[in-house]
């Protein structure tokens, strides 16, 4: 359909929300659109692994439906202020054989944010959990994770829709970005988690707007804004919105690819 144009797909961060990255995949599959290359950050990081690994749409569902995944998110503040994302490590072990990006049937960019140094990396030879379990440990909420002998957290710091490492490796790139800019009411800054979530996203939106810029169509999920980072429980209705999202999308899509030199 595409005669030979690569097609590559950047997926945001956005916590719960970037179950709606799932609904957009399916959205894309059903219309003979297939990335042959991905980014991801944080929540997709996550989708955009599963996908490279050949995870059906099924199959990622089924993982996010299991209630045991819930803890990989859930929120306990231990002593530390602290908690691990080790169960998320566990559950891509399950789900991919092998723990190293070679193992992946599709090149993927995964971005991190290495504290040590500053910067931004993305990621994508050698082994491959500690990097997506380090692009989704939001900083202050989750442990930071070590590789290499440095301390990384969320890529969203530095680049919540990484576009960059795939935009000149792609003929046409598609963006979805999960976590829109919205406001806030003033009763859901009252307290040090609010406020801290907040700043996240506000440095999350400022990041985002160069990257927008450098998408060929841009898929925002608008109405997923109105859902909480943490709110996995509303994992079908998410999936849903990023379908309906990635509906709206294709003719255009199409029509672009069909228009390429």
């Amino acid at each position: 359909m595409f005669q030979g144009k690569k097609i590559g797909l950047a997926l945001s961060g956005g916590g719960a929300r970037g179950v709606a990255h799932i609904g957009v995949l399916r959205a894309l599959a059903e219309n003979g659109i297939e990335p042959d290359l991905l980014s991801g950050t944080s929540a997709g990081a996550i989708v955009a692994t599963w996908y490279s690994a050949g995870l059906s749409i099924e199959q990622m569902l089924e993982i996010v439906a299991e209630s045991s995944l819930f803890k990989a998110f859930k929120i306990v503040i231990p002593n530390t202020g602290l908690t691990s994302l080790s169960y998320l490590k566990e559950r891509l072990a399950r789900a991919i054989p092998e723990d190293n990006f070679a193992s992946l049937k599709k090149p993927t960019y995964i971005a991190i944010s290495n504290l040590n140094k500053g910067q931004l990396e993305f990621r994508n030879e050698g082994p491959l959990f500690d990097v997506v379990t380090a692009s989704s440990s939001i900083p202050l909420i989750f442990k930071p994770v070590e590789i290499d002998g440095e301390i990384y957290v969320d890529g969203g710091v530095f680049c919540n829709l990484p576009v960059d490492p795939i935009k000149e490796l792609a003929d046409y790139v598609i963006g979805v970005d999960v976590m829109p800019a919205v406001e806030w009411e003033s009763k859901s800054l009252n307290g040090w988690f609010g406020i801290g979530i907040r700043c996240f996203e506000l440095s999350v939106h400022a990041n985002s707007v160069a990257q927008k810029q450098l998408c060929d169509h841009l898929i925002e999920v608008e109405k997923a804004v109105s859902y909480h980072t943490f709110q996995f429980n509303k994992y079908k209705e998410l999936e849903e919105l990023g379908y309906q999202a990635g509906l709206a999308s294709v003719d255009r899509i199409l029509q672009d690819i069909e228009s390429l030199p």
